[in-house]
């Protein structure tokens, strides 16, 4: 069976495929001020080449802490894919990408053709957020042997110690916060009026504190896996995650053919996971990127990371029931071994796990105390409690960043939002979405039924988008197409799909 190429994830907090932590120097950063937007005006673009096409791009430098002003500079990398049309659009469509950690411009180039009707009367501007791509990328390495969920806390903070002490920069200054700023600074000095977003996942709390701070600088949001600006996200990862997957199980046992392929699903699953609980698999798989022989050890933490990441899309979806009724059936787990492979390349590869950390222990650590979920809920998932216990471990040791006194206050907002939900989400699920719509009274949420993470790439969804943010509202926007949005058939064999 070939194995299904799976994105990067949009919101990586409970999607680790093997990860360690990081602990650092204690003790809050200064309050975050803005720079003088005028001295932004240095930004020089040349001719590039991204996906193809010649493009513009070009770096800002901007300082790494915006109170010392005089400090540090760091590059932000900044990329303009230009208009068809001669003549383009005053206001040009900026993407704000996932993870935290994933840059703009890795984003994009994994989805580009989606955004080709937008292209045809706007250019398409990338900026690396700060710590992620090519704009100081925090990130560092970990062992293979760490493993979130498995390896001793103390293991970790020594892990930890060694991978903050190699990050190119002081994490306290890549939060939210900071990078508005910088989007801003980008703004003035490619000289334009106003801005329209496609934001997805935790880029669509980037765009909301944008609106916070600049709210007469953007035309039109759209919001794609939104996260409400109140919520700490962690504590419900793990319930979620178990939520699509028994959506997952029960569309499976209602399909007819699905159901005579795979009857025990569910028994199944809660069977592979016990037996790698207690013995962990150490087996030599070809791995799918080199194609050359690795020797892996896939263990429940896996398993976990490999079942969540697959269940964010519904493609990928469709694959389960077969990989685990292989794994755990017929003992041949190694299709199950080679996702879980593509994955952690995949995170690694995409992932700024520095600045995921500046984001999550800075942002939404502090609040975990207010959505604690009890330790009977979490033991009742298959990720279990050790995700928030090695999440709690990183972010206790690692340095605060400066973050608005306002930031998780109530967002209200005029510009027309269009807000976009998976039906069966594992990480943003529409209830999220509708919490973000009360915000915005020219706002419109759709929820695409079946889905998971992310809906630009399915069915008429381009189009829709298209069409949004052309008129810079719903009006006149033929949406009706949403409902028809198709599932995934499951495969039921290596070779064949349900009919």
């Amino acid at each position: 069976m070939p194995t299904v190429r799976t994105p990067a994830p949009k919101f990586l907090p409970a999607a680790w495929a093997s990860l360690a932590a990081v602990l650092g120097i204690s003790g809050l950063g200064a309050p975050v001020f803005g720079w003088s937007t005028a001295s932004a005006a240095s930004l020089q673009l040349q001719a590039c080449r991204r996906n193809g096409i010649t493009a513009r791009c070009g770096q800002l430098a901007v300082p790494e802490d915006p109170a010392a002003g005089a400090g540090r500079k760091l590059q932000l990398n900044v990329v303009i894919i230009p208009a068809l049309r001669s003549r383009a659009e005053p206001d040009p469509l900026v993407i704000l990408s996932g993870g935290p950690g994933q840059g703009a411009g890795d984003f994009y180039t994994a989805v580009a053709p989606v955004f080709g009707r937008v292209r045809r009367d706007r250019d398409i501007v990338l900026i690396d957020q700060r710590g992620t791509g090519a704009s100081n990328r925090l990130d560092c390495e970990f062992s293979d042997d760490i493993d979130v969920g498995v390896a001793d806390l103390q293991q970790i903070q020594a892990q930890a110690r060694a991978c903050v002490a190699a990050l190119p920069g002081d994490p306290r200054f890549y939060t939210t916060s900071v990078a508005v700023r910088d989007l801003e600074a980008v703004r003035v000095a490619l000289g334009y009026d106003k801005l329209n977003f496609y934001a997805v996942s935790y880029g669509t709390r980037v765009a909301q504190h944008y609106l916070r701070r600049f709210p007469s600088r953007v035309r039109s949001v759209v919001l794609d896996g939104a996260v409400p600006v109140d919520l700490a996200l962690g504590p419900d990862a793990a319930p979620m995650a178990q939520n699509a997957l028994d959506s997952i199980f029960t569309r499976c046992l209602a399909e007819a053919g699905c159901r005579t392929a795979f009857p025990r699903i569910q028994d199944q699953f809660a069977g592979l996971r016990v037996q790698l609980q207690k013995t962990p698999l150490r087996m030599e798989v070809a791995d799918p990127v080199t194609a050359q022989p690795a020797l892996t050890a896939f263990g429940a933490p896996q398993l976990a990371a490999a079942v969540r990441l697959l269940s964010y899309s519904d493609e990928t979806a469709s694959v389960l029931p077969l990989l685990i009724h292989e794994a755990q059936t017929q003992r041949q787990p190694q299709a199950l071994i080679a996702q879980y492979l593509m994955i952690k390349h995949s995170t690694e590869t995409q992932i700024a796990y520095g600045m995921h950390f500046a984001v999550v222990c800075s942002e939404d650590a502090p609040r975990w105390a207010q959505q604690k979920i009890p330790a009977a809920a979490l033991a009742a998932t298959y990720m279990g409690e050790a995700f928030m216990q090695g999440l709690q471990t990183i972010c206790a040791a690692w340095p605060r960043g400066s973050v608005d006194e306002d930031f998780n206050a109530p967002l209200r907002s005029d510009v027309p939002a269009l807000i976009l939900s998976g039906g069966n989400d594992p990480v943003t699920p529409q209830q999220y979405g509708e919490r973000v719509l009360a915000g915005f009274p020219k706002g419109k949420h759709f929820v695409v039924a079946g889905q998971g993470h992310g809906q630009i790439g399915n069915g008429c969804m381009p189009r829709v988008v298209a069409q949004f943010i052309e008129r810079g509202s719903m009006q006149g926007v033929d949406a009706g197409c949403v409902i028809d949005i198709s599932r995934t058939p499951f495969m039921l064999s290596r070779t064949a799909t349900a009919p």
